[in-house]
Parts: C-alpha cells; structure tokens; sequence
C-alpha cells in the first residue's frame, strides 16, 4: 500500500519538512499520525498524495514510485485516493450532491453511476436530507461531512484525512473520527493526522505513529532505531 524508505522532503526555501521517514502501511490499516502542529504529519501527506516528491529516498504509494519524472502515472493514481483536507474545497453555487459528483469528474464511472455513488455516501455521512441544499447553505461541521462524502464516494484504496477535528468541539470531532474509520475494510486503509490525542481512544485495531520535527519518534514507540526500521 505505502512504503517509505529513508525519505526526506525540503521544500524550495529551505525548510527540511521530512527527515529518514521509515513506514510500512499495508491495506486495510487504520493509522493515526500524532504530533504537535509543525512536526511534519500535513507534509506527509503531501508526499502519499504526490502533492510533493521526496528531497531523497524511496517512496511508493499503491504500487507507485512517487517522484517528479513519474506525474502522469501519479495523476492517474490520484484517482484511488480520497483526501480530506483541512480546506474542505466545496463549490460555492453548487448544491452537496453536485459537489460530491464533482469529486469523481475525472474518474471513469458512468454517468448514471455518479450519481448513485454520490447519494450512497451523502447517505453514510448522514446527510441525506441536505442533498439538494447550497454548500453555502450548511453550516461548518455540514459541509466537513459532504467533504467526506466526497472522498469516499469514489471508492478508494486509501483515506488521506488531515487533521479532519480542527475547529470542532469534542463531541463532534469523536463523531468526525468515528465516521472516518467506519470506512475501513479489508480493501481500504484510513489514514487520519490530528494533533488532539485526547480525543484518540486506544483501539486495537488501529497503529499510532507519533512524529516530531520532522521525524517519526521511533523511541516512544518502542523498537530500534536504525537505517532499516520500517514500521
């Protein structure tokens, strides 16, 4: 699914965002990346979403080798990818509906199906009684939901979420974090970054990453360190 080998990532100032990022993500994972606003976790996204390429190492996502010379593979590999990012991105003059179809414009599903997918997961976020509504109509937690809806509507291998429990008060994000990884199955992995750990239960079935500056804290998680840890 992912796999990271020595991966750094400075951006075009200067700023060395990643440092010898070491992770495994097989399918079907939930993973929640920790850290302190600044330690790196948005960044990391950017590189599984091909957003940025890695300064140095391997990176491969879904099967693909993620740097530059390789943007029209990745293009197309954009496709089995639900983000959600922090900017839910919605089209004002659009009602919820049409900005889900809108999400899987560029996919090769027939027509008649886009809709269907489209109200399917406006169903799964529970909104369906605000499908015809103006996405300028909703209020904020609202138009959250219909950014979800539209990630999963187009059935992806892989759940991107950053920091989706910013802005909301504790209930509504434990309600946010609970819809996100009711979309796991043994077909999709869930990704989710949030700096609010008081608000992560300890689940079993799910792996917690923590980063700082940059690095992926491998002492608090508890096994070596050295140039070949994958996680």
């Amino acid at each position: 699914m992912i796999e990271a080998k020595g991966v750094f990532l400075r951006y075009s100032e200067g700023t060395m965002a990643l440092k010898n990022i070491n992770l495994k993500i097989e399918a079907g994972e939930l993973i929640y990346i920790t850290g302190p606003s600044g330690s790196g976790k948005t960044s990391l996204l950017k590189l599984f979403m091909g957003v940025e390429y890695p300064t140095e190492g391997a990176l491969e996502v879904l099967g693909q080798s993620m740097n530059k010379n390789q943007y029209a593979k990745i293009s197309q590999l954009r496709r089995s990818i639900g983000p959600v990012f922090q900017e839910f991105r919605l089209i004002n003059g659009r009602t919820a509906l049409e900005n889900v179809i809108l999400g899987m414009r560029f996919l090769d599903i027939p027509s008649g199906q886009l809709k269907v997918n489209a109200v399917n997961a406006i169903k799964k976020v529970g909104l369906e009684h605000k499908a015809h509504s103006l996405v300028e109509n909703l209020s904020w937690g609202e138009c959250q939901r219909i950014a979800i809806a539209r990630a999963v509507a187009r059935k992806p291998a892989l759940i991107l979420a950053d920091e989706p429990t910013g802005n909301l008060d504790k209930d509504n994000a434990l309600n946010i974090l609970e819809l996100l990884t009711s979309f796991k199955d043994k077909n999709t992995a869930v990704v989710i970054t949030t700096h609010a750990t008081h608000l992560i239960e300890r689940d079993i079935n799910a792996r917690y990453i923590q980063m700082s500056k940059g690095s992926i804290n491998y002492e608090r998680l508890g096994i070596a360190i050295n140039e070949e840890t994958i996680l």
